[in-house]
């Protein structure tokens, strides 16, 4: 194997979560040359990244469609040996299916996946998202799990030490918490947030995280703890900084997203919370020290689907009923 492109397009989470495969091809293919297709924003995450190549950038929001197809030029004329593709959505299949490459491994969920050398099923029942991906791999490498990794550079270390861990944490115990999503059904309400806070004491800095689209989300969440020990970095921080702030921390709180699969990524220890999703659809947290939150009532209408939703479609959204 001399060239080889890894596909994952859709959420951060889901950049992280493909991790695996690219340190396993490293390990097995140390000398290929490998490149990562993700979509635009998401690239942060893969700076300075020790064994890609490059890394291809599909801009969605803008000429989505004549983007796509200069991206399936640009692989055609790479003739990779080998394409993974675990994004299971119709786009990703077409550059697979006109990319002129040696072998494509994906999931059988993808439309085009008949066009694949090698599909697999994809299925929710309780196997981690990670297993899922390293299956598409095994018949190249071996049967062996790999944690994800991000590797944030020096300067992002730098950064999270001097801004906030020395300047505002003092060097003294702290936490994050990443209280939104991009779902609202898998996002704890922001009372519940606060009654966390609440708890806590007051000797604890926290840090609220999340990008400058979550900055309203989080103020609401500082003001209301009334705790002056709650400081709201959203924006401030990239994702490999953030990813850095969270490997120092005492411990990290999430929902159903992407930071806990930073928190994978860096062992870094997390306490998740699901809501609407279940841990049974394989996107827990993997770091050595992680607790699983979830209601303890029996609900009938838990899980509402793979990726949560914009409203609770009975209502009264029990399912964030969780205790901390």
């Amino acid at each position: 194997m001399k060239k080889i492109l890894l596909i994952q397009t859709a959420f951060i989470g889901d950049v992280v979560l493909a991790t695996p495969i690219l340190e396993k091809i490293h390990q097995f293919f140390p000398t290929a040359k490998i490149d990562f297709l993700v979509r635009k924003g998401n690239e942060a995450l893969l700076n300075q990244h020790p064994f890609l190549n490059k890394v291809l950038i599909w801009n969605k929001k803008t000429s989505k469609y004549k983007n796509l197809l200069k991206l399936i030029q640009e692989v055609r004329a790479e003739k990779y040996d080998l394409i993974i593709n675990p994004q299971r959505f119709l786009s990703s299949g077409f550059i697979c299916a006109f990319s002129n490459a040696k072998e494509v491994a994906g999931f059988k969920k993808n439309p085009l996946s008949f066009t694949f050398s090698k599909s697999l099923p994809h299925e929710l029942n309780g196997t981690h998202e990670v297993e899922r991906n390293l299956s598409l791999i095994q018949h190249l490498t071996n049967n062996s799990f790999q944690m994800p990794k991000l590797y944030p550079t020096l300067k992002d270390f730098e950064k999270t030490e001097s801004d906030f861990i020395n300047k505002i944490a003092k060097n003294k115990a702290f936490i994050t918490i990443a209280p939104t999503s991009v779902w609202f059904t898998k996002q704890l309400p922001a009372e519940k947030w606060i009654e966390l806070i609440n708890q806590l004491s007051t000797k604890i800095t926290i840090f609220l995280i999340g990008g400058p689209s979550d900055f309203e989300a989080c103020e609401n969440i500082k003001k209301g703890s009334q705790k002056n020990n709650v400081y709201n970095t959203c924006g401030q921080l990239n994702l490999l900084a953030s990813a850095a702030l969270m490997s120092k921390a005492t411990m990290n709180y999430a929902n159903d997203s992407a930071p806990i699969h930073i928190a994978s990524a860096m062992n870094a220890p997390m306490t998740a919370v699901f809501c609407s999703t279940v841990p049974k659809f394989g996107f827990t947290p993997l770091s050595d020290n992680h607790t699983i939150i979830e209601t303890k009532e029996n609900l009938a209408c838990r899980p509402c689907g793979l990726h949560g939703k914009k409203a609770c479609p009975k209502g009264h959204f029990k399912c964030s009923e969780v205790t901390f």
